[in-house]
């Protein structure tokens, strides 16, 4: 091996060393931003203006954050009936949309939808009500979490967590809306109706491009592969449950991410979620009550901390908001045990170099004299 060859071998050795030691010493991304009142409880990651997208419990507003923290209210649909909620969130990336799902609460009628806006415009393309039917003791449906297949389909789940609840919505890309999956599974598992959130049913939703949905229920726990042509559903067998889930997303390696307002659950599984496994999960902060992930620059996992469950109760008056990086610690581990075994093998490289180059030495001298 020549010496030129061996200097640009070992330089890129030690940028492949400095890269991962670098990234892996950055602090986790913290944004906070300050909008009064707002208790966003959805969020979703638009990529092509590369911010994040905010809801209101309170407001008929859609806002965006930058990554320093800048508030824009990008949406502001006062045709929508007056303190509505907008919940789940997604952006519709083929098509440029981002749709929202609208719900009332008590003592407002009932109203339940998802609206379809063009980021481009931002004009409202559709507003789809969301069809039920009547209870008897007059228990409300909730449209709350919403995705997106790569047809433009939306999918909404009824958060309602009891069997007149507890099913998923289609709407076309057209904004026609029907009720998709009323799978017998869903309300297959006991709920203790003693519980916190125990009214709470099905809630986070995701699309998988494999052709199903991943919907996590909070009232049990429990993962359900959905498939997305005809709506038949599955259990999927996991080493542990998931109380009181509330949002999903799936990272670009396959990652499923899981958030409740006490813990962000990292999955994965081996054959397209038939089972899968926990293998890590993150403590958040329960006072800021978070509700929902997203996916953002670099597959980096972020938390939406909206101190909702404050909204909700009334102690408004919140002015500021935050959405935080949350990271896996034993990918992190993971991460720092191939750093070692680089630096390992840089250190190795460096000292065969540096033997090559004695002896390289010694044979110039030899043929000078």
């Amino acid at each position: 091996m020549s010496s030129s060859s061996s200097i640009i071998t070992l330089q890129l050795l030690l940028f492949f060393i400095v890269v991962p030691i670098s990234s892996l010493a950055k602090k986790p991304h913290v944004i906070h931003f300050r909008s009064p009142n707002l208790y966003p409880e959805g969020i979703a990651y638009d990529p092509s203006a590369q911010h994040f997208i905010v809801g209101s419990l309170h407001h008929r507003t859609l806002h965006s954050v930058s990554d320093a923290g800048l508030i824009e209210t990008i949406i502001s649909d006062l045709s929508l009936p007056p303190n509505t909620t907008i919940l789940g969130l997604a952006v519709d990336k083929l098509n440029n949309r981002l749709l929202a799902a609208i719900h009332s609460d008590p003592p407002l009628p009932p109203f339940n939808a998802l609206a379809a806006y063009d980021l481009r415009s931002r004009q409202r393309l559709f507003l789809s009500l969301l069809p039920s039917t009547p209870s008897d003791d007059n228990r409300r449906p909730v449209a709350n979490a919403v995705t997106v297949d790569f047809k433009g389909n939306a999918y909404v789940t009824n958060s309602l967590g009891y069997p007149e609840g507890n099913f998923i919505w289609k709407v076309n890309p057209e904004g026609e809306a029907s009720i998709f999956s009323r799978s017998p599974l869903f309300t297959q598992f006991p709920v203790d109706r003693d519980a916190p959130y125990s009214y709470c049913g099905l809630n986070g939703i995701a699309y998988v491009s494999k052709g199903y949905l991943l919907v996590v229920q909070s009232n049990t726990g429990k993962l359900f592969k959905v498939d997305a042509h005809d709506g038949t559903a599955q259990n999927v067998l996991l080493n542990e449950d998931l109380p009181v889930a509330d949002g999903i997303a799936i990272r670009g390696d396959g990652v499923v991410l899981v958030v409740s307002h006490e813990k962000l659950w990292f999955l994965k599984s081996d054959d397209s979620w038939g089972e899968g496994v926990v293998y890590d999960k993150t403590d958040l902060d329960v006072e800021r009550f978070a509700t929902s992930v997203v996916v953002g620059r670099e597959d980096r996992a972020y938390v939406l901390y909206g101190s909702v469950l404050e909204g909700i109760t009334g102690n408004g008056g919140r002015e500021w908001f935050g959405i935080e990086e949350v990271r896996s610690e034993k990918e992190n581990e993971d991460g720092k045990m191939w750093v070692y075994v680089l630096i390992g093998l840089g250190l190795a490289y460096f000292l065969i170099w540096r033997f090559q180059m004695k002896q390289l030495v010694k044979n110039m001298d030899k043929k000078t004299n």
